[in-house]
């Protein structure tokens, strides 16, 4: 008989904890809460079948370092990001760690539900975008302008940064982003990071470190 699945949610913020909890139990899914990454990291089971829904940011202990202690006592569980903040030198470095997904707050429920529900399964996922081939396949559909702009997008420019560079108008960088997320069926910025990593497009060494994304 198949072990119990469990979905372990790492949150420090108690309203977003009962709410996710909340909407696992209505599909089935036995949630276990913890209101700080030390308090998971003493009451895991590293043997159990489940998945890690981790927070990024949280008091003391941050959902990096939960996932660096996590790979230094061995605990192999599948790990899941959620945060508010889309900082693309953070999304970066949770993939190359082995995040199996980064969901920005707020969260589409569905799209929370089918990431957990592809990492408890141990299915490679890349943000719910496909195959490594169709991955490619939708990469290489990009015109040359879309790709001009998603490189940058990807590793950290803004908007209006991408404008200079290229000698085009905010508004129209605007436009080619949204084709290309339309395009790689990218729900949100992680999304894309998640396919740049997956397509060895990124250098993490050519990402601006204290870069944060902005929409404008």
């Amino acid at each position: 008989m198949p072990s119990e699945q469990i979905v372990y949610v790492v949150d420090d913020d108690q309203g977003m904890r009962d709410s996710t909890l909340w909407l696992f139990e209505s599909v089935g899914l036995k949630a276990v809460p913890f209101a700080s990454g030390q308090d998971f990291l003493t009451a895991c089971d590293p043997k159990a079948n489940a998945c890690v829904l981790l927070d990024i940011r949280m008091p003391g202990m941050g959902g990096l370092h939960v996932q660096e202690e996590m790979h230094r006592r061995g605990i192999h569980l599948p790990v899941i990001f959620v945060s508010g903040h889309a900082d693309v030198p953070i999304v970066v470095r949770a993939f190359k760690a082995g995040a199996v997904d980064f969901i920005e707050k707020p969260y589409n429920e569905q799209l929370l539900l089918d990431s957990v529900q592809q990492a408890l399964n141990h299915k490679p996922t890349v943000t719910g975008n496909g195959t490594q081939q169709a991955i490619q396949e939708k990469l290489s559909a990009l015109t040359p302008r879309e790709q001009d702009i998603f490189l940058p997008l990807v590793k950290g420019y803004t908007n209006r940064e991408i404008a200079e560079q290229l000698g085009i108008s905010v508004k129209t960088v605007d436009l080619y982003r949204s084709r290309v997320m339309k395009r790689l069926e990218a729900d949100h910025l992680p999304a894309l990071v998640g396919i740049a990593i997956a397509a060895g497009m990124v250098d993490p060494l050519d990402l601006r470190a204290s870069q944060q994304v902005s929409h404008v």
